[in-house]
């Protein structure tokens, strides 16, 4: 499995018992956070469609919302890489039947772009000041994925594009290779970021993964990723579709993000 992830840049771990309970205890938190009233004034965009929930899910650093500590396949394959970091509150991303519409102040090249490419991107480099440079503030070591809902297989599912990783890599290691690590985060990176992933479209397949609860993902760091929109005829409950995610940060003043597998 960890040669799977380290090759295509995903696993899909089928459905364990331990998840499904996690799950179980997590949804009906979600629910509560997702549904509160302040959580929708600062998460609910995209005219209604998407809920983002960044650090929505109140976990503890072992990821447990009430029902114990987070574990499964998936989570131990990410711990026997990059080891056992201290997680944080989990996103709660819930998308809506209609995804995507326009999300507030997105030109309308962003909104193709989300249309057309799912929003594919590597997470991390963000877009910083007016002009929306890609800088490198945030360095996961992972991305590990938990449906908490039941819905069809066009209902917005995350898209991976296989083997992006590995061209990603190269292009930053090429773009980083003399710049030290303490400059990262102030270096624009927008040119090779925006270069690099047109290689990647022309060159690497995209997977979608519908999930369950119980079964679980995990993406390489430095794997492009989007959400696709949502199908004509997808079925999903009155909660949406709804995926806890989980993006520990890899420890400061190291090379990790780079250097690590």
């Amino acid at each position: 499995m960890v040669d799977q992830l380290l090759d295509r840049g995903w696993i899909k771990v089928p459905a364990e018992p331990a998840v499904r309970d996690w799950v179980a205890t997590a949804l009906q938190v979600a629910r509560e956070r997702v549904n509160d009233p302040e959580e929708q004034a600062k998460w609910l965009t995209c005219e209604g469609t998407w809920f983002v929930g960044v650090d929505t899910l109140p976990n503890d650093a072992s990821g447990d919302a009430g029902g114990g500590p987070l574990t499964g396949t998936a989570y131990e394959t990410a711990r026997r890489l990059y080891g056992t970091l201290p997680l944080h509150r989990a996103q709660v991303s819930v998308v809506y039947p209609g995804y995507p519409r326009p999300r507030e102040g997105e030109s309308e090249a962003a909104f193709r772009y989300r249309l057309d490419r799912d929003s594919a991107h590597v997470d991390g480099l963000l877009a910083i000041g007016p002009a929306r440079r890609r800088m490198l503030r945030e360095r996961h070591a992972y991305i590990l994925g938990l449906p908490l809902t039941e819905c069809s297989a066009g209902a917005a599912p995350l898209t991976v594009w296989e083997g992006s990783h590995h061209v990603m890599r190269a292009a930053f290691a090429e773009a980083l290779k003399d710049i030290p690590e303490t400059d990262w985060a102030e270096t624009d990176l927008t040119d090779i970021y925006k270069t690099t992933r047109r290689v990647v479209f022309a060159t690497c397949r995209r997977i979608t993964l519908p999930a369950k609860p119980g079964e679980a993902y995990l993406v390489h760091r430095l794997a492009l990723h989007g959400v696709a929109p949502w199908q004509e005829g997808a079925t999903a409950p009155p909660d949406g579709r709804m995926i806890a995610y989980f993006r520990p940060e890899l420890p400061a003043g190291t090379r990790d993000w780079l250097d690590l597998p």
